[in-house]
């Protein structure tokens, strides 16, 4: 079994809130990431996929594949767009990273099966400081 990473970046704006909560909760809860104006992330992306080597091509699987997948099914969709508002596979969920490592999980995962590798884990780099990894 081999593990390989590919990396991808974007910067996304969200607001860390809940409706059926007042405005003074939700800054108790959330702080800054609650504020009314939004505030944004230039957000690290690392899609790690594992499986058996191909003996024939010498890799796991073409880089370029995962980086038109990663591209195709994430980045153009959440690159420089209000997490909240505007991202098809966040609606409904609080915009939180935790959330988003999940809904790109379950965006990634059949176009990664398709392509014969077996998805491992997503992690995303909020800030340098913090970030969330998911297996699944």
């Amino acid at each position: 079994m081999i593990y390989i990473t590919r990396k991808a970046s974007f910067n996304a704006a969200h607001k860390l809130s809940r409706t059926d909560w007042s405005e003074d909760k939700n800054a108790a809860v959330y702080g800054k990431c609650a504020n009314p104006n939004w505030h944004g992330h230039n957000y690290q992306l690392y899609v790690t996929v594992k499986g058996e080597i191909n003996p024939e091509t010498g890799f796991l699987v073409d880089l370029k594949w995962l980086k038109d997948i990663t591209n195709e099914y994430v980045v153009e969709k959440i690159d420089h767009k209000n997490l909240n508002l505007d991202v098809d596979f966040m609606e409904g969920k609080l915009a939180s990273t935790e959330n988003l490592a999940v809904a790109i999980w379950e965006e990634l995962l059949p176009h990664i099966e398709l392509g014969g590798a077996t998805l491992h884990s997503i992690k995303i780099y909020e800030t340098e400081n913090n970030f969330v990894e998911y297996f699944g």
